[in-house]
């Protein structure tokens, strides 16, 4: 998927679209890119200097990328209800190019629970368990 059929899921748009491009692998886990461009707006501050995507950043990029595996998430709205056992091992920096990958691990009616990790130039950067509901727009 490139960002236009990502657009058709996701209700996010820039600043906060955080793909590049989404595909399911052999495994059926979503595999997502986001290149760091190093103008976002989450890097203004965050530290001058020394550019780093903050954690909650990447925690949101992980996130996004479990909407190829919700081909139903069209015309909702996926909010966070958990975010478990997250670890931070590497820094993600301007230049790199994050890769998603994000398996559902359960599904209860609007709840999904999910788990994924983003790695860039071959380092585990961030892992996470998490959880959203997929809401109805309102009409």
């Amino acid at each position: 998927m490139n960002r236009d059929e990502i657009k058709k899921l996701l209700p996010h748009r820039e600043p906060m679209l955080l793909l590049d491009e989404v595909e399911i692998d052999a495994e059926g886990r979503s595999v997502a890119r986001y290149t760091v461009r190093g103008d976002e707006f989450f890097l203004q501050g965050h530290f001058p200097g020394n550019p780093i995507v903050p954690g909650v950043i990447q925690c949101e990029m992980i996130a996004q990328a479990a909407v190829a595996l919700l081909p139903d998430c069209a015309g909702k709205t996926p909010l966070y209800t958990g975010l478990n056992n997250v670890k931070f091992k590497n820094p993600l920096l301007p230049g790199d190019t994050a890769v998603m990958t994000v398996e559902l691990t359960n599904r209860r009616g609007i709840f999904c629970f999910a788990k994924g990790r983003l790695e860039a130039n071959g380092k585990l950067c961030t892992s996470a368990e998490f959880s959203f509901a997929l809401l109805a727009k309102p009409q």
